[in-house]
């Protein structure tokens, strides 16, 4: 099927994808001749194992064609990071990365963490390895540069300084306790200090704060002093930094015992932004420099590269990826692997970072895998689960009901599985039944997208928070779908409801009961726990997603569409009610009519 696919291809750049007879998507490449490329597969016994699997189960081979080799590469990225192809390498972790955004569409500057989109106007500082680092820096650029931290509807509103004034992190602009060229010194610094002038912006405070002794205003030379302190801890908790290099980012790629991972630095302005490691999908048979080669492109899909890239070994198609990063944002990308020198140590510091990460996930990995095995005992099962699925339900009082299901197997709990259901139909006074309606949806799906079970989505064990009757809920929903295998087993609080006395029904005659020090006991009720915590998160949002609608329907021309990009881009009904009239036109369907409709309501609640 292969070869005869591959002829019919033309000889020219482009991106080809291996489907399956449903059409699943098995395999994204790009090629630079589209035909020849393809023509390889054709040749199986060459093939590793895996990829002889993928091309027996192929029925179609679908292309795209591009201008350019590096285009594709681009495109190849992005389809895999859509369309997560099990064959291809995937990047698991694809969240956006937290940024420090100093806004300046207002008259009083601010300063804001940030995720997503750049839709306002101002200066991105980041990305930051984490939120926690958005956090600390935050916390202590705020004592350096008391900005204010308010909304624009709580400044506005304000008659006297907050408690922000009087514990020194914000000036009180609000008021008048700071004039207009002394708010914008405060502006400028901070910009050039997360710009990378740390040093020129604490040397120019440090004169300041020598003026001010030398014309003895101690109380001015002693906030400039604390201020000073301020962006010491700050360059204190970024750890190294690499000044003569500007923007970089580190990748750095470590393998042991067919695992990889790779760790991840940035740099801005020289200065360390944090660090993430992120363990990518391969097959075992794949290079650690491959596997670092497709981590990278995927990485960028999303986001921009900063002009430097420093890598622990070379990747294949190094240039092309260079290539193509530079068309993508239009300067040049450079992507190198240092020998020596502070860029080396940098590399370096990635390598050690991503071997102490390997090494601690597989010796997780390993204590997960013996308590899996252990379940095999308590609950007499055929074999170790490879997937579990745990499922709680939540509402309020019979209002917004939700049902919820994590995920967890060999490598932990697996977020990107986790999934949620709003129960429809089912009286939430009867958790029965809203156990049952999650369970019959969820497995009619499953029976729709993987009716071969051959997609390693199919459960091996089932976990239910509740007693016998959840059980038998449980059970009875799998026989109306006509679903049998996944072990069933209710996990029910012991007597008072005390945890470490659950009792576990897994359909024997009497419930299994376990030793409160049983390791086994602790990793069960971190399972249902984790559950719990999901369900009442959905429930919340749930509820709050009403409450924002519910306001927003007393206002004329907001129908269903309007109402869901509105919370899909504010998130919170405070965030609405605060939203100037510009921000509201930034919203998707709404009108310059609409969004002056909206800010006049909420503009009167004051």
């Amino acid at each position: 099927m292969v070869r005869a696919a591959a002829r019919s291809l033309p000889a020219r750049p482009g991106v080809y994808q291996m489907e399956a007879a449903d059409r699943e998507v098995l395999y994204v490449g790009k090629a630079r001749v589209l035909r020849n490329r393809v023509a390889t597969y054709s040749s199986v016994q060459r093939l590793p194992i895996r990829l002889r699997r993928m091309i027996a189960q192929v029925r179609h081979v679908e292309f795209t064609v591009t201008e350019h080799e590096a285009e594709a590469l681009l495109l190849e990225a992005n389809r895999i990071k859509k369309l997560r192809p099990r064959y291809n390498i995937l990047l698991r972790d694809d969240k956006s990365y937290p940024y420090i955004h100093l806004r300046t569409d207002h008259a009083w500057p601010q300063l804001l963490k940030h995720r997503g989109r750049k839709r306002r106007d101002g200066h991105y500082f980041g990305p930051f390895a984490s939120v926690r680092a958005v956090n600390v820096t935050l916390n202590a650029l705020q004592r350096a540069f008391p900005l204010r931290t308010c909304t624009d509807r709580e400044f506005e509103a304000r008659d006297r300084p907050c408690l922000q004034y009087q514990i020194r992190r914000c000036s009180a602009p609000c008021v008048g306790k700071v004039e207009d060229s002394e708010y914008a010194g405060f502006v400028e610094h901070l910009r050039r200090f997360l710009g990378g002038g740390g040093k020129e912006v604490q040397a120019s405070l440090r004169s300041a704060m020598d003026r001010a002794s030398a014309d003895l205003e101690f109380e001015r030379a002693a906030v400039l002093r604390d201020r000073i302190q301020a962006l010491n801890t700050i360059q204190t908790a970024r750890g190294g930094d690499l000044q003569h290099v500007g923007d970089a980012d580190v990748f750095a790629v470590a393998e042991q015992g067919g695992q990889i991972a790779v760790q991840v630095f940035f740099f801005r302005g020289g200065s360390n932004f944090g660090n993430r490691t992120h363990f990518p999908m391969h097959g075992k048979e794949i290079p650690p420099a491959t596997v670092l080669g497709a981590f990278i492109s995927q990485f960028y899909d999303t986001q921009a590269p900063p002009a430097t890239l420093l890598l622990n070994e070379k990747v294949p198609d190094m240039e092309l990826l260079a290539e193509a990063l530079s068309i993508k944002v239009g300067r040049r990308v450079a992507i190198l692997v240092p020998q020596r020198g502070d860029k080396r140590q940098a590399v370096r510091a990635g390598e050690d970072n991503a071997k102490a990460a390997l090494a601690r996930r597989i010796s997780e990995r390993s204590n997960q895998l013996e308590l899996l095995d252990a379940l095999v005992e308590v609950f007499g099962l055929l074999h170790a689960p490879r997937r579990i699925e745990v499922f709680d339900n939540s509402h309020l009082q019979g209002t917004h009901p939700v049902g919820a299901m994590v995920v967890t197997g060999p490598d932990g709990f697996a977020k990107a599985s986790y999934r949620r259901f709003n129960v429809r139909n089912a009286d939430p006074s009867d958790d029965y039944a809203m156990m049952r309606e999650v369970l019959v949806r969820r497995f009619k799906r499953l029976q729709r997208e993987d009716p071969d079970r051959s997609k390693g989505q199919w459960p091996d064990l089932l976990l239910i928070d509740g007693g016998a009757g959840h059980r038998s809920a449980a059970v009875a929903a799998l026989a109306e779908v006509g679903i049998s295998g996944p072990a069933v087993v209710g996990v029910a609080k012991g007597p008072d409801r005390n945890a470490g006395r659950e009792l576990f029904y897994a359909g024997f005659e009497r419930p299994i009961s376990l030793a409160t020090d049983d390791p086994v006991l602790y990793f069960l009720q971190r399972l249902r726990d984790e559950a719990h915590r999901f369900a009442i998160e959905g429930h919340r949002a749930r509820r709050l997603r009403a409450g924002i609608q519910s306001e927003l329907d007393q206002l004329p021309g907001i129908g269903p569409r309007r109402k869901r990009a509105l919370i899909l881009h504010f998130g919170s009904l405070r965030a609405i009610r605060d939203a100037t009239f510009a921000e509201l036109l930034q919203v998707e369907g709404i009108s310059a009519t609409v969004a002056r409709t909206i800010h006049d309501h909420f503009s009167s609640d004051v």
